[in-house]
């Protein structure tokens, strides 16, 4: 271990939920101590908080742990998340891997590490959280409320590797809330693997949802992936209060019933539509956001079809597509009539060019606005960040814009975003 300058670099992969828990690990390794770095070179201690939802997070999450190790020889390198959780022994196998952690242990990592002798923090003082917030660079905070899910859809690995639902107590969510304004957050977004089936001593998702807008001074609070059974009359009254994002990912996966059977789906697509039009009703320009999963095992060209139809009927904000991946564990991986590799990345191409168009026709609803927009990085003195609804806007300026909300007038359809004035 190095002496003299004692940094950990923490990557996540995957959903929010892996970095909301990407942010409470460095929130340990900061109160024992350690430094931030955004540099893997710069680093005693990498870790990387991995994902397995696909066999393309796998491959990412192993070239990332071997690029580290050749990078950094001297750092302490730690594998955790649900790659890890799902088959521990394949990243153990990676050469120059320090330790692999499953998701029950990725809490305790200092500890851990510290007792197998990777880590010493006895000559380490406690450092300052806002300090290491201000020197980073992410302006969201991202916040654990539930974790683990009861469905049993074929296709997914995820109840495996993050077991049953579980909520965390109210009060805990809301300290974290404050401790991230005290830190100079101005958006929080509340996450979880089920976070619409959030329930802890009698309160649900709603009840949550007021209790932080009444109980903290964030200025803004976005909601993660939710089910179009989580959409209801009462649910949706939490958005008269404007502090709230107008943004909901509703996952869909296919626009075909057929298909939404074999995954295992608790909904028809007439029952999303339905979900759809009553956030459409209350919040007419909420950006909706979604997935789908194209060559799901079986599907026919009519199936596929259909659900193209149904996804631009829809009008999407964005489409995040993915290509079924057989995870090993699942039913869907035993299925017969798996699609052909060509097939799925024909059915992908489609789908991405509708995602595009998708995505633009709802940027195009907005020029000539004037919305605030909470700025995020800068790259070349060209600014970025984000409107409440979820448009992405790019500037100019020689001003510090990070952290501030300004009110910006939209101009022009400019890379995945518009470029505002």
């Amino acid at each position: 271990m190095k002496s003299k300058s004692k940094r950990v670099k923490i990557d996540a992969l995957g959903c929010k939920l892996n970095q909301a828990e990407t942010e409470l690990m460095a929130e340990q390794f900061v109160k024992a101590g350690y430094r931030l770095t955004a540099s893997i070179d710069k680093a005693d201690v990498y870790v990387l908080n991995t994902c397995t939802v696909t066999h393309i997070a796998d491959r990412k999450s192993r070239h990332l742990l071997r690029m580290a190790r050749r990078r950094n020889a001297e750092a302490v390198i730690v594998a955790t998340g649900c790659y890890a959780q799902r088959t521990r022994q394949e990243l153990a196998d990676i050469d120059g891997i320090n330790m692999v952690l499953e998701n029950d242990k990725k809490m305790n990592i200092v500890q851990l590490l510290e007792a197998e002798g990777c880590l010493d923090v006895s000559d380490c003082n406690g450092g300052d959280l806002k300090v290491e917030r201000e020197s980073g660079t992410r302006n969201r905070a991202f916040i654990k409320a539930q974790d683990g899910c009861n469905n049993c859809c074929t296709y997914c690995i995820v109840p495996v590797v993050r077991g049953r639902e579980e909520s965390l107590p109210a009060e805990d969510i809301i300290t974290r809330v404050r401790d991230r304004i005290i830190c100079g957050y101005k958006e929080v977004v509340l996450t979880g693997t089920e976070i619409g089936s959030y329930s802890f001593n009698e309160i649900d998702l709603n009840r949550l949802v007021e209790k932080i807008l009444d109980e903290t001074d964030i200025v803004r609070l976005r909601l993660s992936s939710l089910q179009p059974h989580h959409i209801t009359p009462q649910l949706m009254q939490s958005w008269r209060n404007t502090r709230l994002c107008p943004h909901l990912h509703l996952s869909l996966q296919s626009g075909s019933d057929s298909v939404l059977r074999r995954m295992g789906r608790r909904y028809s697509a007439k029952e999303y539509d339905e979900a759809v039009s009553l956030i459409r009703s209350i919040i007419p320009e909420a950006a909706i956001t979604t997935d789908i999963i194209v060559g799901f095992p079986g599907e026919s060209d009519d199936e596929f079809e259909e659900s193209y139809r149904f996804c631009k009927e829809m009008d999407f904000t964005r489409i995040h597509v993915f290509t079924f991946s057989p995870r090993p564990g699942t039913q869907a991986a035993e299925m017969e009539e798996q699609v052909s590799s060509i097939v799925k990345k024909e059915r992908s191409r489609k789908m991405l060019a509708l995602a595009e168009e998708s995505a633009a026709n709802f940027r195009k609803r907005f020029m000539g606005r004037t919305m605030p927009v909470l700025w995020e990085q800068k790259t070349n003195r060209i600014w970025s960040g984000l409107t409440t609804n979820y448009i992405k806007v790019y500037t100019k300026s020689s001003e510090d814009l990070i952290d501030q909300i300004t009110e910006v007038k939209l101009e022009k359809i400019y890379k995945d975003g518009v470029w505002g004035k």
